[in-house]
């Protein structure tokens, strides 16, 4: 079982933290100074997992309807926000300074290198540039040791998805976050389409078809809704699929496509263990 590296904690340096992107919130962990508050801290159990919000950080409600009574009693001296979050930006500036943080854009390219970058500028705006040197090369390290685990034994393209419902299917590929892992990691993508800068694509389950590499292997994370499965084993369009085969679907915990760096070493962590296993 891979052990993902913990964070990096350092003594508290004052500041006020709020944040508005799971990816961000996840770096600030990492960097030792936990925020105050984040958006949607409901889910984060459901969807990132990993590190573990500390129980003081407030919810301060969805990203795109913030509660700006809860946010004013928290006082904070820094909102994290990303272009995804430009609207809000005039509501937010009276409650505390702006710092917005481009991780998924169009000009961002790799969403890898792009969070790593965005992890060193996020450092210097609060002072913990010595901790995220050390963050990202522990997570460097990690992400070795993934690829040397691997190396050397038979490795099959893999297709990465989210069921959306039985008949259709999110799928990551380059330029996005889990395909810079599967590159890190030397494990070939079976989706070779370029997808958005997002990082992936949302296609009926028959384009699944178009993966032509008989031993092709399909990777879904959790969750997968409930009717699913038992809805493809009854469908003739799933069971002419190569990935309808035994063995050829695997499920995968959460991991969390629009993160940052930490949900990339979870990930790796996750698929080096799955294919470890089925070696």
């Amino acid at each position: 079982m891979t052990v993902v590296p913990a964070p990096v904690f350092a003594q508290a340096s004052g500041q006020r933290i709020v944040s508005l992107d799971y990816g961000l919130s996840s770096t600030l962990l990492s960097l030792g100074l936990p925020p105050v508050g984040i958006s949607d801290l409901a889910d984060w159990s459901r969807w990132v997992v990993e590190p573990a919000m500390p129980a003081s950080v407030v919810d301060i409600g969805s990203s795109f309807e913030v509660n700006l009574e809860i946010l004013a009693q928290l006082k904070p001296d820094i909102i994290l926000t990303t272009p995804y979050l430009d609207e809000l930006q005039p509501r937010l500036k009276p409650y505390g300074k702006i710092v917005r943080l481009e991780i998924f854009t169009p000009d961002s390219g790799p969403v890898l290198g792009s969070a790593i970058a965005a992890t060193r500028k996020l450092s210097a705006e609060i002072g913990r540039e010595r901790e995220a040197e050390a963050f990202l090369q522990q997570s460097e390290t990690f992400f070795e040791r993934c690829r040397q685990r691997l190396a050397g034994k038979d490795i099959p393209p893999i297709a990465l998805v989210n069921f959306m419902d039985s008949r259709h299917v999110r799928i990551y590929s380059n330029p996005g976050l889990f395909h810079g892992v599967l590159e890190r990691l030397g494990v070939p993508n079976a989706w070779t389409k370029q997808s958005n800068f997002w990082g992936f694509e949302t296609i009926g389950i028959e384009e699944l078809a178009k993966i032509t590499d008989p031993n092709a292997r399909l990777v879904a994370f959790d969750p997968v809704p409930p009717d699913v499965l038992p809805k493809l084993a009854e469908s003739p369009l799933w069971n002419r699929l190569p990935f309808a085969r035994p063995g050829q679907l695997s499920i995968l915990a959460p991991a969390l496509m629009f993160g940052m760096v930490n949900e990339a070493v979870r990930f790796a962590g996750l698929l080096t263990d799955l294919l470890e296993r089925d070696q």
